[in-house]
């Protein structure tokens, strides 16, 4: 579930947000919770907040929090407003904290969940974010981090290797540290009819202690059209690196937004990655719209090249599909959305959520 609502804060208005999505596991039917397990845990959610003129002077403050159902994320931005020609400018502070599964993790109940593997990570970074003046439906943005990225167990324990003694660092330490350049490229294009999207991402990196560096690069191409009374959208992702890889920063494949019917990962975690989403919406009521669709994705035979191997370790396939349909309903008031998924084993699990309520 969640909620939009706006306060007055001097000349401008403070922005709240909050969404929240909940998945359901089934084989043929939704199973009680367990006891043991509480139905929170499978929630996923988002806060958001705006400050458009913070101290009286045209600043803006943005407040992020996210909580996956194995993950949280806070983000902090701070920025004062610019003449649109020079581009802006952002101060950025982010903390993560999240049980490793996407790579540790151990697949469970036919690649549908991702168990703990014992491996938490923690992930401070502090940025400066500079957006070039956009042209047209572009936007250039480059930034410069310092990461600080920390591994403990269960139990909070500091460690520098997973249960089966291999590094999950690239220092050897518990902990790894390095600065990075991001730069981001993206393309947008929206009409009634149709959308377009394209983003590239190239990031380089220096990692103190042990002396290594790496080259990301990540693409994300959308587009959407309109045929007849359906509307059929399509989502290409990929990426690689090059250089000295970390386990923590392969690419894992799996979960609702990457192939949906897997758990975070279980599909598999590799050097380079290539995922597809295809939906075709069908207009039922003014209202109501329903939806068939089908994931893919595959780590491109590159696992071996991940430090230790754990997706060859935890036995994940490397490649997999799930296919579904689900309803949408659409109103002034909210956004609810029910999702059915099959995987490639024949698990099947139910995402159920509510988006933008009125307060």
């Amino acid at each position: 579930m969640g909620a939009q609502k706006s306060i007055p804060a001097g000349r401008g208005k403070v922005r709240i947000g909050v969404n929240f999505i909940e998945k359901l596991c089934c084989s043929h039917m939704l199973p009680p919770f367990s006891a043991h397990v509480s139905p929170f845990s499978l929630i996923s959610g988002s806060l958001c907040m705006k400050h458009p003129n913070l101290f009286g002077r045209r600043e803006m403050l943005d407040i992020g929090w996210h909580k996956g159902a194995h993950d949280s994320n806070l983000m902090i931005a701070y920025r004062k407003t610019r003449p649109q020609h020079l581009g802006q400018r952002s101060l950025t502070l982010q903390h993560s904290v999240s049980p490793e599964v996407g790579i540790h993790g151990i697949p469970m109940k036919n690649f549908s969940h991702s168990a703990s593997g014992d491996v938490n990570l923690s992930q401070l970074s502090i940025g400066l974010d500079m957006n070039e003046p956009s042209t047209s439906n572009w936007n250039n943005t480059t930034s410069i981090s310092f990461k600080h990225i920390h591994f403990t167990n269960n139990g909070g324990r500091s460690i520098s290797r997973d249960l089966d003694g291999f590094l999950v660092t690239r220092s050897g330490y518990s902990s790894d540290n390095m600065i990075t350049v991001k730069q981001e490229s993206r393309f947008e294009e929206a009409k009634d009819d149709r959308f377009s999207h394209f983003s590239l991402q190239m990031e380089q990196g220096v990692a103190f202690l042990s002396n290594t560096t790496f080259n990301r690069f990540k693409f994300v191409v959308s587009k959407g059209v309109k045929l007849g009374p359906v509307f059929f959208s399509t989502w290409l992702t990929g990426g690689s690196i090059v250089g000295a890889i970390s386990p923590y920063q392969a690419f894992a494949i799996g979960g609702p937004s990457s192939v949906r019917g897997y758990g975070e990962g279980s599909v598999g975690s590799g050097q380079s990655c290539l995922v597809s989403k295809s939906e075709l919406t069908i207009p039922l009521k003014n209202t109501l719209e329903g939806v068939v669709f089908l994931d893919c994705g595959s780590d491109l035979g590159t696992s071996h090249r991940v430090p230790g191997n754990p997706a060859l370790r935890k036995g994940k396939p490397g490649s997999g599909y799930g296919i579904g349909y689900g309803v949408r309903f659409k109103s002034q008031l909210a956004h609810v959305q029910v999702e059915y998924a099959i995987n490639a084993f024949q698990q099947r699990t139910i995402y159920f959520g509510i988006r933008n309520p009125v307060l």
